[in-house]
C-alpha cells in the first residue's frame, strides 16, 4: 500500500473508532454519575457544520437526552469534564490518539438550565488549549484519562449556566467541514461569584467559520515554526 493510501486508511478507521462524549462532571470533589446534569447522546459522532444550531449543545445525528438535574458549582473552583469514547467506556478509552486538535470550554448564563437549548447569543469562552511543544490539547486530555480541567471564573454572576465542553479533531481538516467537533452541555448552578465582571458574549452558531485557520489545515504537514490559532473568541479572564 502506498504511504498516502495507508494514511487515508488510518484516518478513515479513526473516524469510526475515535469519537468521544463528555459523559460526566466532577465538581466540589464529587464525581457525578454518567449523564447526570448533562445532555448526552447515545451516539458518539461529531458535528462538522459550524453554521448548524447543533453546534451549541450537540444534536442530530447525535440526538441528546434531556436531564432534569442541575449540578451545583462554586465560582473560583475547577470542575472536570470527563470524556469517554462511549457512555460505557473506561478511562483507557477516551478518544483515538489520532484525533488531534484543540480543547475548549464555554459558559452561557440562562434562566433555566434544564430547558434552555443553548442556541444563540450569551456564550463566553473560559478555557482553551491548542498546540504546544508538539503536543495537541486533545492528547493531553487523553493522557489525563479523559479529564478536561476547567476553571470557573470567580468574578461572574451567580445563577444557572450551561457549560459547553468541546474537543476538536483535525485529522480530516484538510478540506472545508473536515474538522470534527465534539461537544455536550452540562447544567450548572454557580454560586459564590463576585458578579463584578460582564463578559463579552458571542453566539453559537457564529463563533466559528468553516475556513478559520484553526479548523482548516493539514496537521500532517506542519512546519517547524507552526503557530496554531485556536478557533473562537478570546478566552474570558476576570
Amino acid at each position: 500500500m502506498k504511504p498516502y493510501s495507508a494514511l487515508i486508511a488510518v484516518v478513515s478507521l479513526s473516524m469510526v473508532s475515535g469519537h468521544t462524549i463528555f459523559v460526566q462532571l466532577v465538581a466540589s470533589g464529587q464525581t457525578y454519575p454518567i449523564k447526570y446534569g448533562i445532555r448526552d447522546p447515545t451516539y458518539d459522532g461529531p458535528q462538522t457544520d459550524v453554521s448548524s444550531k447543533n453546534m451549541a449543545c450537540n444534536g442530530p445525528p447525535n440526538p441528546t437526552t434531556p436531564s432534569d438535574k442541575i449540578i451545583p458549582v462554586t465560582a473560583g473552583t475547577n470542575v472536570t469534564a470527563v470524556w469517554r469514547h462511549t457512555l460505557e467506556s473506561g478511562a483507557n478509552d477516551v478518544m483515538d490518539a489520532g484525533h488531534k486538535g484543540p480543547v475548549m470550554a464555554y459558559l452561557k448564563k440562562v434562566t433555566d438550565a434544564k430547558s434552555d437549548q443553548g442556541v444563540g447569543s450569551g456564550w463566553f469562552k473560559i478555557q482553551e488549549g491548542g498546540y504546544s511543544n508538539g503536543v495537541w490539547a486533545t492528547n493531553e486530555v487523553i493522557s489525563n484519562k479523559g479529564n478536561h480541567v476547567i476553571h470557573i471564573p470567580d468574578c461572574i454572576e451567580d445563577g444557572q449556566y450551561l457549560l459547553r465542553a468541546e474537543m476538536v479533531a483535525l485529522h480530516g481538516a484538510r478540506s472545508v467541514n473536515g474538522a470534527q467537533l465534539y461537544m455536550e452541555c452540562a447544567q450548572l448552578n454557580i454560586t459564590g461569584g463576585t458578579g463584578k465582571a460582564k463578559p463579552t458574549t458571542y453566539s453559537i452558531p457564529g463563533i466559528y467559520k468553516s475556513n478559520d485557520p484553526g479548523l482548516l489545515l493539514d496537521i500532517y504537514s506542519l512546519k517547524s515554526n507552526f503557530q496554531y490559532v485556536i478557533p473562537g473568541p478570546p478566552k474570558f479572564t476576570c
